[in-house]
């Protein structure tokens, strides 16, 4: 079996998982991928039988192949050990009909903390044997950035810089990047939205010149976004995680197939449950979420995919995304692994805009995967009906995952929670025809209603200083990045 992680666009691209995870993106601009992981076959009757951790070194330890066991219990203890409220990491919570898993129970409340507190261990051990610093540079729609900061903070030889869109991400999530403290940290508002921040972070890690210029200062330029695969990864386990609360409960009995309801934007968290059901998981079905932003949805109904639209802001920032990243995976494992035309379609997406996909892979891919998708109104009918029917409340991205779930009317469904209510308490809300002055003020409000109570982190936001308040053009980020790097030296 190879070892080896190569790029979606060049199958020659050879590097270990430690090399991949240090570098984020290829050289060429694909992502890094395993050609073998159909063949990894995870058994369900230990992950049934083991906890969240130790499921975790079980399955990263069919992936991360040059991590030695001893390393990955250390990285998987370090991240996960009193670090998340809930003592399952990832719970399950029957809501009517649907069983959802809650992703948001993390140090920064969102689904992005179960990868980026450990990735930053993966890092860390990974740059142990060379005599490098890394720079981390991050485009968020809202989520990532925090979970990428608090968990990098301080962190030993590794810098983070963090670009969010300006006015575009909620006030919450503002607060919590813009008060974020730690001596190895920038982050930065640009005018623009996500796919400018996305799109110009990935031109920086391809720029020969600014490689180069930090490569003099000895520190490498990666990623902490989803296209990384130590990103990635992490994520793979909540989905076994969530079959092992199925079988354990008598919901299904062992091998049974199940489906999930996904509220993305950058196929990221999807893309992680399609991993796993390479690995073996028994998979029916995946349900693509999206709000107003829909570019997934229409690309997996006639295999078109287009960026060129309105951009539309809505209360799901952290899908408010065009250009979906990890996409580009899934086209390199549904074209059995042709690197050439995922090569192509990616040159057409960003020559063009747009790209085709054969009517024969789409037809491969539509019997996997579902998709649909809801506008604000709707989404906030949502909320209401979920919490007068069940008193829960789920944020905005939860409840079109949520929708979708409902709508598909799967025997069993698990639609993914990805970030806490408290982090949109003025949308939620108004969902629920309740007025408030300020985003504290709905905070406050909410938790008289909601069963779970505020999360320490975002109650701690009323009291926290702002401290990053720089907005700059997309034009600006490279000049910011190398000052980045010479104060980071």
């Amino acid at each position: 079996m190879n070892n080896f992680y190569v790029s979606t666009r060049d199958k020659q691209v050879h590097l270990t998982s430690k090399e991949a995870i240090l570098k984020g993106i290829s050289d060429d601009g694909g992502l890094f991928v395993w050609p073998d992981l159909a063949d990894v076959k995870i058994d369900l009757n230990r992950v049934c039988q083991n906890n969240y951790k130790e499921n975790a070194v079980y399955i990263l330890s069919k992936l991360l192949h040059d991590f030695t066991k001893e390393e990955l219990e250390q990285c998987v203890n370090n991240a996960y050990t009193d670090t998340f409220a809930s003592k399952d990491i990832t719970p399950v919570r029957k809501v009517g009909d649907i069983y959802v898993l809650e992703l948001f129970h993390g140090p920064t409340s969102a689904f992005k903390d179960v990868a980026l507190t450990l990735l930053p261990q993966l890092m860390s051990v990974a740059l142990e044997k060379t005599d490098q610093k890394a720079l981390i540079l991050t485009a968020t729609s809202g989520d990532t950035g925090k979970a990428a900061l608090n968990g990098f903070k301080d962190v030993k030889n590794i810098g983070i810089e963090v670009f969010y869109p300006d006015q575009k991400v909620s006030q919450m999530q503002y607060r919590q990047m813009a008060s974020q403290t730690g001596n190895n940290l920038k982050v930065l508002a640009i005018k623009g939205n996500f796919d400018d921040a996305q799109s110009k972070v990935k031109e920086l890690f391809l720029d020969k010149d600014l490689n180069e210029f930090a490569a003099e200062h000895n520190v490498m330029l990666t990623s902490a976004n989803s296209i990384n695969i130590g990103r990635l990864v992490p994520q793979i386990v909540y989905y076994f995680e969530s079959y092992k609360y199925l079988v354990n409960h008598d919901v299904i009995k062992m091998n049974d197939p199940v489906c999930f309801s996904v509220p993305t934007g950058n196929f990221g968290d999807v893309l992680a449950g399609y991993y796993a059901y390479l690995m073996g998981l028994p998979v029916k079905k995946f349900y693509v979420a999206s709000n107003a932003n829909h570019v997934l949805t229409d690309f997996l109904t006639t295999g078109i995919y287009d960026r060129n639209r309105d951009f539309i802001q809505t209360i799901s920032p952290s899908m408010d995304i065009l250009i979906s990243s990890n996409l580009e995976r899934l086209l390199y494992y549904m074209s059995n692994q042709d690197t050439e035309f995922v090569k192509q379609c990616m040159d057409d997406l960003n020559q063009k805009g747009k790209y085709q996909i054969p009517a024969q892979m789409l037809e491969k891919i539509q019997s996997l995967f579902g998709c649909g998708y809801i506008d604000d109104e709707a989404t906030k009918q949502v909320i209401k009906e979920t919490y007068d029917s069940n008193s829960v409340i789920l944020d905005p991205h939860s409840a079109i995952a949520y929708k979708v779930a409902k709508d598909a009317c799967e025997d069993v469904i698990v639609s993914l929670a990805t970030a806490s209510p408290y982090k949109f308490p003025q949308d939620v809300l108004d969902a629920l025809g309740i007025g408030s002055t300020s985003e504290f003020d709905a905070m406050n409000k909410l938790a008289e209603i909601c069963s779970d109570p505020i999360p320490g982190n975002l109650a701690a936001l009323q009291t926290s200083k702002i401290i990053h308040k720089d907005v700059i053009s997309v034009k600006e980020m490279e000049e910011s990045v190398k000052d980045m790097v010479e104060k980071f030296v």
